[in-house]
């Protein structure tokens, strides 16, 4: 009879489980209950990876609870590192031997507490019985999955290899929890932006409609001025031209009125004064008729130059008053509208010489210097340059009538040039008036040549 072989060698190579007893059923149950756990396990990590849109939270408790189970353990610690991934949430959760869940770790036991720091601090102790692994993400730790077997359960490396399997699942989950927190602020800080920036866009409207109604208001109140301006200048021309020539003409026929009564009556002086009042009223309506022209044409510039024009004007005041022109330094280019603007303000200062002064001579003095020009007329009358200053700062503080308008005019015409008026004693005897001003000379808006029209010469004929 044949002895048979032994059959433990058979068995063990068959089921792995290695007894010195002859009966291998007790080690052999617990190797099927424990890859039966095994296998529980896997299917719990397959059913927590299709648990992921339920964000980490719901992850993480499928994971320490599937750790719980595999181990029979009475206690699970699944927890971040501080510092580790910041944003990740929940940083502990905590699965107690009836599977209850905590993510903190208020009335813990105190060793259960203390491990809890411990892994916080990256550096838990597993005594104890205590087992666990680190969690990682490329080669950093960041936490770690800690779990405590119940006594009657011994783990084995199978054990570690499923718990590392869990703990790397549970890494991928929190650094996408992390990237989820991330997004979540990002999406906040977006609709915060778009809030401020709608409402930046609805103030920027409100300012732009503001600025619209401003700008509407502006508009009106420019062409306001510059109706007013238009106002001012011809009432300014006609001043400086027919208001004089017809004052003239008027002086003229109350000389013939005040001969009349002379017992010594020339009617010859008589009649030679008609004739001139005569050809007064004549130079009056062709100026008027010029003023109406000009008022219809485009601007033409003249060619004549401010030394020639104050020639013209002190010309056009002899005989009746001895006019002197004297220059000084040389004569530089100016523009043909500020040539005018000053002849005329020279013939206003001349015809006031002539009118109220009772002079019998006139200086009109034209230096050029390196950075300003002055422009100064100069008589022997009986005026006082105190009396002149005041008589201009009364005609800017109240409005005057056309018969007071020769200082303010000759004032204004300075003025948009970007000069000043003054008044000093001259040397002859009587008042000097002095116009200053920078070189080069600028042409303000309100500024224009003569009331010409095409082809003639500014009005240089002086009442």
């Amino acid at each position: 009879m044949t002895t048979a072989e032994p059959l433990g060698p058979d068995v063990a190579a068959l089921t792995g489980v290695r007894s010195g007893k002859r009966s291998f059923y007790r080690a052999y149950r617990r190797s099927d209950e424990r890859l039966e756990r095994t296998v529980e396990a896997m299917d719990a990590i397959s059913r927590a990876l299709v648990r992921t849109v339920e964000g980490p939270r719901g992850v993480l408790e499928e994971i320490a609870r599937t750790a719980a189970h595999h181990l029979q353990a009475d206690w699970v610690l699944l927890g971040l590192v501080d510092g580790a991934l910041p944003g990740a949430l929940p940083r502990m959760m905590i699965i107690d031997a009836e599977l209850q869940v905590r993510t903190d770790t208020e009335g813990l036991p105190v060793p259960i507490d203390r491990l809890a720091a411990a892994l916080r601090r990256g550096r838990p102790d597993l005594s104890d019985g205590w087992i666990g692994t680190p969690m990682t993400l490329g080669n950093t730790e960041v936490g770690y999955l800690l779990a405590l077997p119940s006594p009657a359960d011994l783990s084995e490396p199978a054990d570690l290899s499923v718990l590392g399997i869990l703990a790397n699942l549970a890494a991928v989950s929190l650094h996408t929890s992390q990237q989820y927190q991330a997004g979540q602020q990002m999406h906040r800080q977006a609709r915060e932006l778009y809030a401020q920036a709608d409402l930046r866009t609805r103030e920027l409207a409100e300012r732009t409609a503001e600025l619209n109604q401003a700008q509407e208001r502006l508009t009106l109140a420019q062409q306001r001025e510059l109706l007013d301006a238009e106002r001012h200048r011809i009432a300014r021309e006609l001043h400086d031209s027919v208001t004089q020539v017809v004052l003239s003409a008027g002086m003229s026929l109350e000389l013939v009125r005040g001969s009349l009564s002379d017992p010594d009556f020339d009617p010859g002086l008589a009649a030679r004064s008609l004739e001139s009042a005569k050809q007064l009223c004549g130079q009056a309506v062709e100026q008027l008729r010029r003023a109406i022209y000009a008022l219809h044409q485009p601007h033409h510039e003249t060619v004549a130059s401010l030394p020639d024009l104050l020639n013209e004007v002190a010309a056009h005041h002899r005989p009746g008053l001895d006019v002197r022109v004297r220059m000084v330094g040389t004569p530089c280019p100016i523009p043909a509208d500020a040539s005018h603007e000053l002849a005329r303000a020279v013939g206003e200062a001349l015809f006031n010489v002539s009118a109220h002064a009772e002079a019998t001579r006139a200086v009109i003095r034209l230096r050029y210097g390196p950075q300003d020009l002055l422009v100064a007329v100069a008589d022997d009358g009986k005026g006082r340059a105190a009396d002149l200053t005041e008589a201009l700062a009364r005609s800017r503080e109240s409005v005057v009538d056309g018969r007071h308008r020769g200082l303010a005019n000759i004032e204004s015409r300075v003025a948009e040039l970007g000069g000043e008026v003054r008044f000093s004693q001259s040397r002859i005897g009587g008042p000097r008036l002095e116009m200053h001003l920078p070189l080069p000379l600028r042409v303000g808006p309100g500024v224009i040549s003569g009331l010409v029209g095409p082809h003639q010469p500014a009005d240089r004929s002086r009442s």
